[in-house]
């Protein structure tokens, strides 16, 4: 009887501390989302022609893949800090089964979300500090380079994001495959 106690309080404690990795991967990847966002939606640069009167800009509201990027992060930072108060929940009773398989649905829905919204930006910035000679596009970041910065500056933030979001998605198939 000692014995089965003793394996019991010691698969408790790993869930429970699957449980607080769990929020801490969330913060984490909220913290990436929420940055990602915020970096990209303020990302904008002028440039004079030949007066003060002539400029060209370089805003993300004129890409719209950048535009996705932006509401792709924003949906995921909104369902990161709601699903904040169920990771909060299995810290406490680490042997709920059914919302953690709930959490591990939506958390894959965000992470495709996140990822085609970080790949669709990640294609756009690529080319813009590339170019495609074959095409007569030229590179876009020599003239906008704190545009280009700022953009890419976002993109490492919302990848990183993507990581954290699927270490949530492994530790939840961990946490229901060690059920008590």
């Amino acid at each position: 009887m000692a014995k089965g106690n003793g394996v019991e309080r010691k698969s408790h404690a790993v869930q429970k501390g699957v449980s607080v990795m769990d929020l801490i991967f969330r913060i984490l990847a909220l913290i990436g989302t929420l940055g990602s966002a915020f970096a990209m939606a303020t990302t904008n640069q002028r440039l004079p022609f030949f007066n003060s009167f002539t400029q060209f800009k370089a805003r993300y509201r004129d890409i719209p893949a950048f535009i996705f990027f932006v509401a792709a992060n924003g949906i995921v930072s909104a369902y990161l800090l709601l699903s904040l108060a169920f990771s909060f929940f299995h810290i406490l009773r680490s042997s709920a089964q059914r919302t953690r398989l709930i959490l591990m649905f939506f958390d894959m829905a965000m992470l495709v979300i996140l990822t085609a919204g970080a790949s669709a930006a990640a294609a756009i910035v690529y080319l813009a500090h590339i170019g495609n000679p074959n095409w007569n596009w030229f590179s876009f970041c020599r003239q906008f380079h704190s545009f280009c910065e700022r953009s890419s500056g976002s993109l490492i933030g919302s990848f990183v994001a993507v990581i954290f979001m699927t270490l949530v998605i492994i530790l939840a198939g961990v946490a229901l495959a060690r059920r008590p």
